[in-house]
């Protein structure tokens, strides 16, 4: 763990004490990387956050649980999901790499009892998106694209974007997932497309989500 990692960890806890108790609950479940990839991303849901108005103890909680799930097998994953009665559609049970966004729900509902729909739904879609996503799942969505971790082709123009344009950002986000399923030729989620045009064709319902500029202080 570099120097940086321990400074974001550090402030990140010492802000947010559930964020830290929920951490600690999780981490035997982790490797080491996606432990520090969750701390990455709630840290960044945190900033994400105070730039766009939603609240910044919940994406703490929802960004440090985002993954909770994702290194179970996916057996385990399942009999989550069941246990907790939740649905799955056939495209998403064709899809393990989705699985950890629905059993991760069940996972905060079933062990942790959370009942807050709000972090609920965060790590619901924090991975295919949805039309009409709050604040709190915007957040949590493109933390996950650009956490300090993260290092793809495009990361920093993303996080560029994501400084001063949630909205911008998302659609990156959401065309780069569409298009790189596409490539694969394998089927993208109904909701991810639900969501990339519903981004499109709503800019009102992101027009005080947009960092202030130097001259409004």
């Amino acid at each position: 763990m570099g120097k940086k990692d321990m400074e974001r960890e550090a402030r990140l806890f010492q802000r947010f004490p559930t964020a830290k108790a929920y951490g600690e609950k999780i981490r035997p479940l982790l490797s080491e990387k996606r432990y520090r990839h969750s701390v990455n991303v709630a840290y960044e849901a945190v900033v994400l956050a105070e730039r766009v108005g939603a609240d910044v103890q919940k994406a703490a909680e929802a960004g440090i649980l985002h993954d909770c799930m994702k290194d179970t097998p996916p057996l385990e994953q399942l009999a989550m999901v069941q246990r907790a009665g939740m649905h799955m559609t056939e495209l998403e049970l064709g899809a393990k790499k989705l699985y950890h966004a629905v059993s991760g729900t069940a996972y905060l509902k079933e062990v942790l009892h959370i009942t807050d729909p709000e972090i609920l739904n965060a790590v619901r879609y924090h991975t295919v998106g949805r039309e009409g996503m709050t604040p709190l799942e915007r957040v949590v969505f493109t933390a996950d694209f650009v956490s300090a971790d993260r290092d793809y082709p495009g990361v920093d123009r993303m996080r560029k974007k994501a400084e001063t344009d949630l909205r911008a950002a998302m659609i990156e986000g959401l065309a780069f997932t569409i298009q790189d399923l596409t490539k694969q030729e394998v089927p993208v989620h109904p909701d991810t497309v639900a969501a990339y045009n519903w981004v499109l064709m709503h800019p009102e319902a992101f027009e005080n989500t947009s960092a202030p500029s130097q001259e409004e202080g």
